[in-house]
This record gives C-alpha cells, structure tokens and sequence, in this order.
C-alpha cells in the first residue's frame, strides 16, 4: 500500500511537488564592506610563524638558517612595532615587489614576498626596536615587566610614519638580504625613543642593542641613512625600516639599480600607524600600549 495516493486525473507529466520559488537577487544601492577587520587583539593570539622543528632544518625554511639555535631554556625574543596593510595598501606594496622580481633574462636572486604565508594569509609587516635575542627562562617575567614599565614611564603617544625610500638591506650574520621600505623621522622623535627604552632595557638583561653608530654604518652601507650628516650615537632614523620580501642571495649592482628606479610617489601617501609596541617572546605575543595621542 503506498503511503500518498494520487487521483487519476493528474498527468504524469505534471511535477507532483510544487516547485520551490527561486529567491530574485538582492542588489543593494550601497553595500557596505565584506568582513569588519579583525580586532588587534586577536593578532596576539597566534605567533605569525611557528617552529616546526627544533633543529635547524632550512629545507624547511626556504633555505633559511636559524639565526639563534634551539637551546633548551632559551627564549627567541624580538622587540618591534606591527603594521597590518590595509588592502589597497597590499596591492601598492606587492607591485613594488614584484618591480624587484626575478627577470628570465637576468641571472637574478629568488625574491620571496612577505606580504602573506605560503597558504595565502596575510601577514603582519614591522618595524624592529631589536635584534633576534635570547632570554632565559627565569628572564621573561622581569623583563616584560621592566619594558612595560619603562614604555609607560615615558609617555611615548602613538604615532604615524611614511615610507620614504626602497634599498637592500643584509641581517647581521649576512645570510639573508631584505627588500626594505626607509620611513621618514615621526613626529616627536618617537622610533627613537622607543628604541633607546627597548636597548637600555635589554642591556639589564645582558642583550646587545640593535643599532651602533659605527657598525650599522658598515653593515648596511647601501641603505639612505648616510644621507644626514647629522647622525649621531642617539639618532638612527636612517636606520628604521619595513621589511617587505627577502632573498637567500646579495643583489646585484643590476638589482640594487632597479629598486633605485621604482616610483614610490604611492606609497609615500600612505600614513602607517602605531600605537604599541610587540614583544614577542618565544611563541607568546605581548602587546604593550602607546599613550593615546591628543
């Protein structure tokens, strides 16, 4: 016996279901923005990059060396400011990567982005305020302390810079050479400041600081800060700088040419703020807050 009859007046041929009434598109006048942006706070979570293995594999890494062996009780530390692009912003710093790019016709270096993950998530860009450091275990508490309390104590506000000039730049051991935005001397001297509390806070704790008048000047003697004949000991605006893809190979005089050649009119109008400084110690990302500005 079937469950649902049918009268015989009703044509095969006729569906024996209404059919479901198709939904007309909605077209908004003024639609509004995919996804609101993510909060600051939920950058803090997750580390951008993760160690997958405790021994210095580059394989694993693009050909990247470990700049600070895994030591069991040894803390990776790095001080810096985090900068994420906005999306128009991506698009004008990935077409200036892409000037720097491999040539078929050049034996050139293999300029890696670091715009985005290899799976395709964004990542954050920075500004460093220190070298790849190590602290001890017993270390981390007291020196997050001491930083927090030294930023706090000298009412540094949140602050804008601009990007100002493109170079090549090597990391100290002369392993890896990095395609750098140069950003123009914020107002009230603030990367400065924050600089200075970052070194004098690591030297409590037997760190070296980033910069040195003398070294730095020999170690990136393609960057622009040789352009102020004012420079001193205190001063390194020169020296600060975003980070915008990398290469396991010097450039060339060729390279190093063509990054000279690039309009940066662009990107010179983009205002990048910050408002704390990152501390990022091992896997775990503090954040601590810059005073509001007036």
């Amino acid at each position: 016996m079937t469950l649902v009859q049918y009268s015989d007046s009703e044509s095969d041929s006729e569906p024996r279901y209404s059919p479901r009434p198709v939904k007309k598109p909605r077209h908004d006048i003024n639609p509004g923005p995919s996804l609101p942006p993510l909060p600051a706070a939920f950058h803090n979570l997750y580390a951008s990059s993760t160690r997958v293995s405790v021994q210095d594999n580059p394989s694993l890494h693009g050909g990247r060396k470990r700049v600070i062996p895994h030591v069991e009780g040894n803390w990776p530390t790095h001080l810096y400011l985090e900068w994420y692009p906005e999306k128009g912003e991506l698009s004008l710093l990935a077409d200036v990567i892409a000037q720097c790019g491999y040539l078929p016709d050049e034996n050139a270096s293999t300029v890696h982005s670091l715009l985005h993950s290899d799976l395709g998530a964004q990542l954050p860009l920075h500004i460093s305020l220190s070298r790849p450091v190590v602290l001890r275990t017993e270390q981390r508490v007291s020196f997050n302390e001491a930083l927090r309390k030294a930023i706090h104590d000298s009412h540094v506000s949140s602050f804008n810079v601009q990007p100002d000039t493109l170079y090549w730049s090597s990391n100290f051991e002369k392993t890896r050479w990095f395609l750098v935005l140069g950003v123009q001397r914020p107002r009230h001297d603030a990367l400065n400041r924050l600089l200075k509390l970052s070194s004098d806070t690591l030297a409590r704790f037997g760190q070296p600081p980033l910069y040195a008048s003398s070294s730095t000047r020999e170690q990136n003697s393609a960057s622009p800060f040789h352009r102020s004949s004012s420079l001193n000991s205190e001063d390194f605006s020169g020296c600060f700088h975003i980070s915008l893809a990398w290469s396991l190979s010097e450039p060339s005089a060729k390279e190093r040419e063509r990054v000279a050649e690039i309009d940066l009119r662009a990107l010179r109008n983009i205002h990048v703020g910050f408002d704390s400084v990152k501390a990022k110690i091992g896997n775990v990302v503090g954040s601590i807050p810059l005073e509001k500005s007036s």
